[in-house]
């Protein structure tokens, strides 16, 4: 660095030499000048003689005969390694085969892909040359800070080409850019996840919960089982000392990363001495849902409990001593009891037939699903934003939330399902299921079922429940 340092200035010189002469100014003011700069570059240079005798002596093994050096210029030492500590170097490169030269890029704000193919030393134009690739290049056209970017290209004379360019889509899935026939294409590479699989076993004694983290279970695994068998089996009410589950769980790793956290496969819950069962399927498509292992859907097109409450404090009932007028009259829902507040969901899609006061019921949604299937929720604090006549909702939507307006001592949901106009007990009517495992996908679910069938029945629930 010292000795482009003198360089310099020699060039100077010569530079102010011939300024002097262009001028007709007097030479003994050029000569002047001359010894001064001169003086500078010969003091520069035997600094930079010592300076560099120093750092040899303090980077290298000291040899016995080699003199301590003084403390001007250890110091001197010093501060040039913590300046040097400071440069900003370019992104470390690795050589692979082929000649290719590989480089990682952060994505930062403001960059596109010119941008970045211009700060790497690559032609800006193959940028535009893979933007009209089409729509399987689209992520490089809308980077994001933050993205990674690894380029790989080749160099002759000075001159560098793109050899390839990769990003990913997802945690699996990623875009490749390639030279074939000295012309850039792109495709989609599906990197396949080591799978691991881990069996949970629990019996119940206390609660679903107490038990199910006692096994091994996290939180939101058992929220999960209860969903899965919520159609079939209530968690409050249902459960008996000694009913049983196994669980089947699942957690995907990239390059020793997780990339898709434990997951319920399968699961088996006896309950009293019912068994019940479900299998995770994904379709064509990519959907997944649970199955029974023979084939049929687990998830029905009616919730039969569109809140999540804490209690049922009144059931289905044809005659009932009425808690406020004390008298004795049908009860035709379930009392879902639960804090004034709760967010209440449409049981099924549908559309808003009746939406405002009625009576008893205080504030009230009625909703028509077909012909044949209606839902009526009551009581509520008040109604979803925008709710109103003929509005079109989806299953699981927030319609309203849980009050106690009407005829209500408490906070809770009123909620009744008919039947072609007829009153039916919520937790106990037929109601129709979403699509099962079509004719097509069968054999391949049928595969599936076994398999996890086999892995569930591997352990013995009883010899694996900790005391």
């Amino acid at each position: 660095m010292l000795d482009k340092d003198y360089r310099y200035y020699i060039s100077k010189i010569d530079n102010i030499k011939t300024y002097r002469r262009k001028r007709n100014h007097t030479p003994w003011l050029v000569l002047l000048g001359c010894i001064g700069i001169l003086g500078t570059g010969a003091s520069l240079a035997l600094y930079d003689r010592d300076l560099s005798k120093n750092l040899d002596y303090n980077i290298q093994t000291q040899p016995e005969t080699s003199p301590n050096p003084s403390a001007n210029t250890e110091e001197s030492a010093s501060l040039f390694r913590k300046n040097m500590e400071n440069v900003i170097v370019a992104p470390p490169v690795q050589r692979v085969a082929n000649n290719e030269i590989w480089q990682e890029v952060i994505v930062n704000k403001g960059d596109s892909l010119s941008v970045i193919f211009a700060n790497s030393g690559l032609d800006p134009r193959e940028s535009y040359e893979i933007i009209s690739l089409g729509k399987i290049a689209s992520p490089l056209a809308y980077l994001m800070p933050g993205n990674l970017l690894k380029i790989a290209y080749t160099e002759s004379e000075g001159v560098r080409k793109l050899s390839k360019l990769r990003t990913n889509i997802n945690t699996t899935d990623y875009l490749e850019i390639y030279q074939k026939d000295n012309k850039l294409q792109a495709r989609r590479i599906t990197q396949e996840p080591d799978i691991h699989h881990k069996l949970v076993v629990g019996t119940i004694k206390h609660s679903l919960v107490k038990d199910g983290l006692h096994a091994g279970l996290k939180n939101t695994q058992i929220m999960n089982l209860a969903h899965i068998f919520g159609e079939d089996i209530d968690f409050t009410s249902d459960l008996q000392p000694k009913d049983r589950f196994r669980v089947l769980l699942e957690e995907s790793y990239l390059q020793d990363k997780v990339i898709e956290k434990e997951t319920i496969i399968a699961a088996e819950f006896i309950n009293q001495g019912k068994i019940f069962r479900a299998i995770r399927y994904t379709d064509l498509y990519g959907n997944s849902n649970y199955y029974t292992p023979e084939g049929e859907s687990l998830r029905r097109d009616f919730s039969r409990a569109p809140v999540h409450y804490t209690r049922i404090s009144s059931y289905f009932s044809s005659k009932r001593k009425h808690p406020v007028l004390q008298k004795d009259r049908a009860h035709n829902g379930v009392d879902y009891a639960a804090p004034s507040g709760t967010p209440i969901q449409a049981a099924s899609n549908g559309k808003v037939i009746f939406s405002g006061k009625k009576g008893g019921y205080g504030n009230v949604v009625i909703l028509k699903h077909n012909e044949k299937y209606r839902t009526l929720y009551a009581h509520l604090s008040r109604f979803k934003k925008g709710l109103k006549q003929d509005t079109k909702v989806k299953k699981g939507e927030i319609i309203g939330y849980v009050g106690q307006t009407g005829l209500a001592t408490g906070p809770h949901l009123h909620y009744e399902i008919r039947v072609n106009g007829t009153p039916r007990n919520p937790l106990t009517v037929e109601l129709p299921k979403a699509e099962n495992i079509p004719a097509t996908l069968m054999k391949d679910f049928r595969n599936t079922a076994h398999e996890l069938i086999t892995q569930l029945e591997m352990a013995d629930t009883d010899l694996a429940v900790l005391d």
